[in-house]
């Protein structure tokens, strides 16, 4: 799902002036950030469903990262560290961008996110499983990364005819980002 969060992350651009795009970018994996050093150290794991190989086979065990409460913490976190920089607004939408990798990772992951850190209380794992359709989800991502990309490169386009320079640049941004979120999209769909 990384081509879907930067598609996501690009869409809110073209909404979201103000806010740096790399911010947004940032803020879209920033969970997946966190659980690298933390599946590196051992903590949380990932493993491959039975049976299954390629995209969407893991099982992902990232049971501090993508909990429920770790992910409101941590999307607390990143949102209160950007407040300096860009100010309360933008602060408040890179909060919630970091937030939305855990809304959208529900709709592919299969039931393996708790709601609370470690699942101490153990209640049932959440996950709609869509990478079980490995079709259905690469076309939800592919969904994400154009979508964001058109709507990127008309928000782009308008700032650039306001400031009366020409639309080349952001017809190459938004294709970078089209074509960079295709090709990360294929990377993750043929392994």
């Amino acid at each position: 799902m990384i081509a879907g969060h930067f598609g996501f992350a690009a869409l809110v651009k073209g909404r979201e002036r103000s806010t740096p795009l790399w911010m947004l970018m940032l803020a879209s994996v920033w969970l997946d950030i966190v659980f690298v050093p933390l599946f590196v150290a051992g903590i949380e794991t990932i493993e491959l469903a039975p049976g299954r190989h390629g995209y969407g086979a893991a099982i992902i065990h990232a049971d501090y990262t993508h909990s429920v409460v770790g992910m409101l913490v941590l999307s607390a976190i990143l949102g209160a560290a950007c407040w300096p920089f860009w100010g309360k607004r933008s602060a408040i939408v890179i909060g919630l961008v970091a937030a939305s990798h855990w809304a959208f990772d529900l709709i592919v992951h299969r039931a393996d996110m708790p709601i609370f850190p470690a699942n101490l209380p153990h209640l049932p794992r959440l996950g709609f499983g869509l990478w079980q359709f490995p079709a259905a989800s690469i076309a939800l991502e592919l969904a994400l990364v154009l979508g964001g990309a058109w709507v990127y490169w008309r928000a782009a386009k308008d700032v650039c005819l306001r400031a009366a320079r020409g639309t080349r640049l952001a017809t190459v941004a938004a294709l970078l980002i089209a074509v960079c979120g295709v090709l990360v999209l294929w990377l993750d769909a043929s392994s």
